[in-house]
């Protein structure tokens, strides 16, 4: 069977900087292709060129739909032609009903065009929704709907149109794995109804779970498409990098922490009951459990953006008061957050800006900026964590995910912090960007900052953690210690994760 889509010799430059070189893409119906590389590698310029977001190189490169060759020239040329992205930033409108978003920009009248057809929309969008198993009312609002039922309703406004060529852009980042599993078998019979699905990801498991075949991407360039059939992980990984890694080995067993630096007791607002926990110098404790079971919200709390009903907090034995994010930072502590691009960055703003923005003060003196200081740190952490940039002044939102992740780790680094809070801090990022971040909160722990490491990723806290704090809807279920951490198998954690709590099952 001939690939229905055809991409052919495309290129992409921005600003003089090429980072797309020939790239030939191929797709048939009825085949799930992953799409993977490192933050930076080109994906998702590759499929915003498809999907007419960006423009590809004038004079060069070809696309072809079904054999013949096609402009996509804007996102209505793209949907024109039955290609559909399904972004990792949900891009619905909260406060409109499912039907509204549905049809947003389509909307179908009555009366020569002076009405709004509300009841032929409902109809069409409930038959949609019904035809894909889908247990969602299409006058709900879309605020009321989870991040998978958000999901599923982009995935039915492809259908709506016609789409052929689905493109899913890191599809389970915010999902349980209840969830993974259904959008998988949704995949499965889009696939069946002879849809064609690149699915982006950086969880090597999914890709091997869900996919036929295997694109992958370094630095702008092809390196090859395969049949997964006959691949493992680390054939995968080496494509990827060009390299072996050493991912998993057992970060945690070459630190030593020492004293207790940090103690939490009783923590409790509207989100968390009664956390308590104790952090040392030089340790990388690890927060595991499923989404919602409140890991985010103790970190909020202990730095101050949430506030604190009941509980105390001690640094060094002693009580400290953290009404706000600058009580926390003069307490020696920093925050990674999970949300980099809405609380971690200021996208319109430079490099340079986001990764000295917590340490201005350092370079200011009267009226006078000392520049040579702050280009000297902003080359030392740029240096020390390979941020690939053109240079400080590019606007981060040019960055690809796993650099931006960098910047905003540097601009905590640069605080020279005591306490480090990263909230999962390789979510959406390629696995060679993942392995150079955790050999830097290895780095850190060996240096005597203590790390508090949230991750959904069961492989990263046995590997990083000395210590691993179990939570469940709000409260701690178990805290494993060295001996017990050692030993641990990922299905005992998520046993705490599900609700049971160890002296229970002591």
């Amino acid at each position: 069977m001939d690939n229905y889509l055809e991409m052919k010799d495309i290129n992409k430059t921005f600003s003089g900087n090429k980072v797309l070189h020939h790239i030939d893409f191929g797709l048939k119906l009825g085949e799930i292709r992953a799409l993977m590389g490192e933050n930076g590698a080109g994906k998702s310029t590759l499929m915003k060129i498809l999907g007419g977001i960006y423009p590809k190189d004038k004079n060069t490169g070809q696309i072809f739909i079904d054999g013949k060759a096609v402009e996509i020239n804007s996102v209505e040329d793209a949907k024109k032609y039955g290609i559909a992205i399904v972004h990792q930033e949900i891009s619905l409108v909260n406060e409109m009903t499912v039907y509204d978003n549905l049809f947003m920009g389509d909307e179908l009248s009555t009366g020569s065009g002076l009405f709004l057809d509300d009841r032929e929309m409902i109809r069409r969008a409930q038959e949609i929704i019904d035809e894909l198993k889908v247990n969602i009312h299409v006058q709900r609002k879309v605020k009321s709907l989870s991040i998978a039922q958000q999901q599923m309703v982009e995935i039915c406004r492809a259908l709506l149109f016609n789409a052929k060529i689905i493109v899913m852009d890191e599809p389970t980042s915010s999902l349980t794995g209840r969830e993974i599993d259904e959008l998988f078998s949704q995949l499965q019979r889009l696939k069946s109804a002879g849809l064609g699905i690149i699915y982006i990801s950086h969880r090597m498991e999914e890709i091997f779970r869900i996919s036929d075949s295997i694109t992958i991407l370094r630095d702008g360039r092809l390196i090859g498409t395969k049949p997964m059939s006959g691949l493992d992980h680390d054939s995968v990984i080496q494509m990827m990098v060009g390299r072996d890694l050493d991912k998993y080995i057992r970060h945690s067993e070459s630190l030593c922490p020492g004293n207790v630096c940090l103690t939490v007791k009783h923590l409790s607002n509207q989100k968390i009951h009664d956390i308590s926990f104790d952090l040392r110098a030089g340790e990388v404790l690890g927060f595991a459990g499923l989404v919602g079971a409140g890991r985010s919200e103790t970190a909020r709390a202990i730095f101050g953006i949430d506030p604190v009903q009941e509980g105390e907090i001690f640094i060094d034995q002693k009580r400290v008061s953290i009404k706000n994010a600058a009580d926390a930072i003069r307490s020696g502590i920093g925050y990674v957050p999970e949300n980099r691009k809405e609380e971690g960055l200021i996208l319109d703003n430079t490099v340079a800006f986001n990764l000295t923005i917590s340490i201005l003060e350092q370079f200011i003196h009267w009226i006078h900026v000392d520049k040579a200081r702050e280009h000297k740190t902003i080359g030392e952490y740029s240096n020390k964590l390979s941020i690939k940039m053109s240079s400080p002044d590019q606007r981060i939102k040019y960055l690809s995910g796993g650099n931006q992740q960098k910047v905003v780790v540097s601009k905590w680094l640069a605080t020279h912090p005591r306490i480090l809070i990263l909230d999962e801090p390789t979510r959406g990022i390629d696995i060679g960007a993942k392995t150079e971040i955790y050999h830097l909160i290895v780095e850190m722990a060996r240096s005597g900052v203590a790390v508090i490491l949230i991750s959904s990723e069961m492989e990263e806290i046995l590997s990083l953690c000395s210590r691993v704090v179990v939570m469940y809807e709000g409260k701690v279920t178990a805290v494993l210690d060295e001996e017990e951490t050692e030993n641990v198998t990922q299905e005992e954690i998520m046993w705490y994760a599900s609700g049971r709590v160890k002296n229970e099952a002591e």
